[in-house]
This record gives C-alpha cells, structure tokens and sequence, in this order.
C-alpha cells in the first residue's frame, strides 16, 4: 500500500494559516464591534465562549480543508452537497452566496464607521474608497487573493494582540467591577449582545465564520500540496485567530466603562495607549476589513462567473457598487447584530449535520 502524499511547504502553511485568519479578521473584529457582542457582553462566561470557538474553527476548518482536498469540487459551492446532500446543500448553496453578500456590506459600513470615526469623513468616502480597491483586487483572482491576504493577515493579529493585551494591564483595576459594568450596559441596551447563553453565542459566531469559510477554505485544500499542509494552515490559523479574540475581548472587558458608546472601541483602546497607535490601528483596522472583503466578494462571483471571464470582472463591479450602496445605507453596529446574529444560527445548523456526517462516515 503506497503512503499518501504528505509533501508540506511551510511557506504555504503560513499563507494558508494567513489567509484563514484575514477572512475572519473584517470589520467586526478590526473595529471590536464583533467582539464586544458575541463575547465582552458576555462577561467572564465570554472566556468559554472563546475556548469553544477554537475547538469549533480548528474543526470545521480542517474538515473544509480536507473535503476540498479529496474531492475537488467543480464549483467552491458543491462543499454544502457534499455534507448536505442535493436538497439541502442546493439550500445552503444560495443562502450562502446571499449571506457572504450581506457581509460585504458589513465590510463597508465598517470601513464608512471607522474613517467617520477617526479622520472625521464622510462614511460614504471610506465606505467607497474601500469598495473600489476591493473590486479590483478580487478581478484578479482567487490565487492573487490568497497571497496578498495571506501576508497581511498575520500582521493584523500580533498588532490586534498587542493592543489587546497592553489594554489589559493598563486596566486591571477594571477587573472587579467589568461584569457589573456589562451586565448594566446590555440591561440598559447601551451595547448590543449577540446571545446571552455563551454557548449559543459560541456556536452562533462560528456559524456565521463557516458560511464564510466554507468554499474559500474548500478551493485552498483543492490546491494544497497535501492534505497534512492543507489541515496544518486551517489548524494555525484558527490558533491564532482565536488567540486574537481572547486577548482582544479581555482588553475591551477590562476598558468597558470608557468604551461605551463608541462603534469602534478598537480605535480608543489604541488611542489610549499612545494618539501615534490609534493612527497607526485606524489603518489595521480598513486593512483587516480589506482582507475580508476581498474573498466575500471573490466567493459570490465566483458561483455565477468562472475567473478572469468579463462575465467575472462585470459582475465583480456591479456587486461591489450595489454592496457598497446597502452598506453606507444602515448603522454599522445594527449591520453587524442582524446580518451576523441571525445568519450564524443556520450556520449553526451546518456545523451539526458536519458533526454528524463525520460520525456516520467514520462508521462506514
């Protein structure tokens, strides 16, 4: 019996764990947004919320990776048919394609919030802006996309680490009084939660983050040298993604009284730290949304239009500007509680028939 191959680059180990975590590292987690709804809002229970979130990603990323690998689907949608079945998957197919739409406007709200917020511009110059460069990146295609993200996702989470762990030291004396402070604040509607069980929130945030995840991490494994290679960046990448969001939730938690209000507590954090940082993280922050934006975008083409066609290029423009009007319409932070929240639970519901295909498989 011939061994598999198990050929392993580690330069693509790092691009495939860089383009995982810039996918996942948009507007919501850039701007804190997300991380303040899905788990700062849960207070200390947002610690297991963010345990479970590691355990989940590493999971399904590493099953999207090897399902992609062994079966090179035709089209980066076929991934749900092969969990689903024709019905379901046709189902999760074209909610899917709407979903990933929905998050590209939340991209570019989150960049018309934060240049709003800190260069004091109109949302629509930041909103636009953002929509132009990443209409011509996802042109160019889906191997371009995965090494430019790929290189800058990395630097997005030691500098979001950083922030976050400064923001925790400098606010220890937060540490007592930061559940009462949260529990008074979403009480007061003052900030908004995604789900006060830290288990559903959990499986809700993951739930949104596969629908993402799935046909891009799909093609990745499809052009992996191996599948160890394939499931080695899917593994770090969840790692460090999750590694991210602890210390970036704490930070936040630790600091809630003087973010309160606020559509990007990232931005303040940073400020607090030094008025340079804050400059320095407005531009993480539009560079996180970026990386994001761009395989969102890329992956609803991508079910209508095969790469490099005019087909492709056409209705790369007439998405990205439709996007761009829906996004600069709504509040970032209601964008942010509907599109994702809501969305996530039937992601959710994905991540169990996962569960119980792998069980049934490893029966047969």
């Amino acid at each position: 019996m011939t061994k598999k191959n198990e050929k392993v680059s580690t330069k693509k180990v790092v691009n495939y764990a860089g383009a995982f975590i810039a996918l996942l590292i948009g507007s919501g987690f850039a701007t804190g947004q997300e991380i303040l709804q899905y788990f700062t809002a849960l207070g200390y229970k947002g610690i297991l919320a963010v345990i479970l979130c590691f355990i989940l990603l590493a999971y399904v990323g590493l099953s999207f990776i090897s399902a992609g690998y062994n079966n090179k689907f035709d089209t980066p949608n076929d991934i749900y048919r092969y969990y689903c079945g024709k019905a379901l998957g046709t189902f999760y197919d074209y909610f899917s394609v709407f979903f990933i739409f929905l998050s590209y406007t939340v991209m570019i709200g989150g960049a018309g919030a934060t240049t709003a917020q800190h260069y004091n511009w109109s949302p629509y110059i930041g909103g636009i802006l953002m929509g132009v460069v990443v209409i011509i990146t996802a042109i160019f295609g889906l191997n371009r996309i995965v090494e430019v993200i790929g290189n800058i996702g990395p630097v997005i989470v030691v500098i979001a680490i950083f922030v976050g762990g400064v923001s925790i030291f400098t606010h220890l004396d937060g540490m007592n009084t930061a559940n009462d402070v949260v529990r008074d604040l979403v009480a007061n509607k003052e900030i908004k939660i995604a789900n006060p069980n830290w288990l559903l929130s959990a499986g809700s945030y993951v739930g949104f983050c596969m629908l993402w995840l799935a046909a891009f991490l799909g093609q990745i494994g499809a052009s992996a040298n191996s599948d160890k290679e394939g499931k080695l960046g899917a593994f770090w990448g969840a790692t460090g993604f999750s590694l991210a969001v602890l210390i970036m939730s704490l930070g936040i938690f630790f600091s809630i009284s003087t973010l309160k209000g606020s559509q990007i507590p990232t931005l303040i954090l940073a400020g607090e730290i030094h008025p340079m940082l804050a400059n320095i993280f407005s531009v993480i922050i539009l560079l996180g949304i970026y990386t994001t934006s761009v395989p969102l975008l890329w992956s609803v083409v991508s079910r209508f239009a095969e790469e490099k066609t005019p087909k492709f290029r056409m209705l790369s423009i007439v998405l990205g500007v439709v996007g761009m009007l829906v996004g600069l319409t709504l509040k970032f932070d209601t964008l942010v509680n509907y599109v994702y929240v809501l969305n996530g639970y039937v992601g959710l519901v994905l991540l169990f028939i996962m569960i119980f295909r792998s069980i049934q498989w490893k029966k047969i």
